[in-house]
């Protein structure tokens, strides 16, 4: 037994308590991505967070019994993360979308063959009006992309049944059978149309597409055509009974925002079907949590929010009944590829493996 010593300490031997060392990073033995962000996950900071996360998202894509929901916000299509979200959904680790409709927008440029590019600093953003360069940060959207982006919603949209009601997740799902039809490139929404993964933008009007839809009612207006109905609850019942018919959840957030929270929020309502008496079923809580935001708890806002706090409002397992979460604050453009890429190793995607999942849904 460990001694007392004069001051009152009594100083234990860290490997008696099974304390797990860390390492330095020896770059000579990384040559691969996985190897890298193993190496990172026995070492400190930041680089400790990556390599914990990893973790947390082979545990919840190895779960055949797992449905994986991926929350996205940011401008992360334009920041060029699209192909690791496709890379997400052809490997079977992610079931669901839910995101932004700005990053679907950005994410039907690239699908379409279109190009972002990088802002010129000598350009100020009254220069960039003029010419038609929306920058976004330190990159450039052409407003000419957006104009193609609407050519395609309208032509969609022409082609809707004015008796069936449209949801975001409906015309995502249009979206990506045009792109299967006629594209050869790679893009979100063709994957996820592919491996009937649906997309969700709950703040469907704060976009792009949703701008189309609200001239495309104009349009119809004008013409004497039947509008059409777009009912944001078409997108809460359908995520809804998705995952009531769940037995494990796993959200996969990158960034924050009404994604995230819309997501996470399925928790307290599968609790209040049965509290206040709508449905007799158990507590749907997410079982897997991974959280890729910079942003800290302390300004107070929702996308700084943490999983333990998520517990009190029973939108997750807490980590004494099984739980398993992890967080990195960094800049998604860093930790997303290295975090996705060793998972992916690991998985044996790139040989061509995909997992296989016991979905009922």
């Amino acid at each position: 037994m460990p001694q007392k010593t004069v001051t009152g300490r009594i100083l234990h031997n860290p490997v008696k308590d099974h304390l797990k060392p860390i390492f330095p990073l020896d770059l000579s033995k990384c040559r691969t991505i996985d190897q890298l962000v193993r190496a990172m996950g026995r070492t400190a900071f930041t680089g400790r967070q990556i390599g914990d996360a990893a973790d947390v998202l082979e545990a919840m894509a190895r779960d055949k019994d797992c449905f994986v929901v991926l929350t996205l916000s940011g401008a992360l299509t334009v920041g060029k993360m699209g192909l690791i979200f496709c890379d997400l959904v052809e490997s079977g680790i992610v079931n669901a979308i839910v995101s932004t409709g700005a990053l679907m927008a950005h994410g039907l440029v690239e699908a379409t063959g279109l190009s972002h590019f990088r802002y010129d600093e000598k350009m100020d953003d009254r220069t960039l009006f003029r010419a038609g360069y929306n920058r976004v940060y330190d990159s450039l959207e052409p407003e000419t992309n957006l104009d193609h982006v609407e050519e395609v919603v309208q032509a969609i949209l022409m082609d809707w049944d004015a008796d069936d009601v449209v949801s975001s997740w409906k015309l995502h799902h249009r979206i990506g059978e045009l792109l299967h039809r006629t594209t050869k490139g790679r893009g979100i929404l063709k994957s996820a149309y592919e491996r009937n993964v649906p997309v969700f933008v709950p703040a469907f009007t704060d976009s792009e597409l949703g701008i189309d839809f609200a001239l495309h009612k104009i349009h119809r207006q004008r013409k004497g055509l039947p509008l059409l109905r777009y009912d944001a609850y078409g997108d809460f019942d359908k995520f809804a009974k998705t995952m009531l018919a769940t037995r494990r959840m796993g959200v996969f957030t990158v960034g924050g925002g009404v994604p995230r929270n819309w997501t996470q929020q399925f928790g307290v309502y599968a609790e209040l079907l049965s509290r206040r008496g709508y449905e007799k079923i158990p507590l749907k809580r997410y079982n897997y949590g991974l959280r890729i935001c910079p942003e800290p708890v302390h300004w107070g806002g929702l996308s700084g929010s943490t999983y333990t706090e998520a517990v009190s409002w029973g939108k997750f397992v807490p980590p004494e009944e099984g739980g398993r979460f992890a967080e990195v604050f960094d800049d998604a453009t860093v930790a997303l590829p290295l975090v996705v890429g060793a998972v992916l190793e690991r998985i044996g995607y790139h040989r061509g493996k995909r997992l296989k999942k016991r979905l009922h849904v």
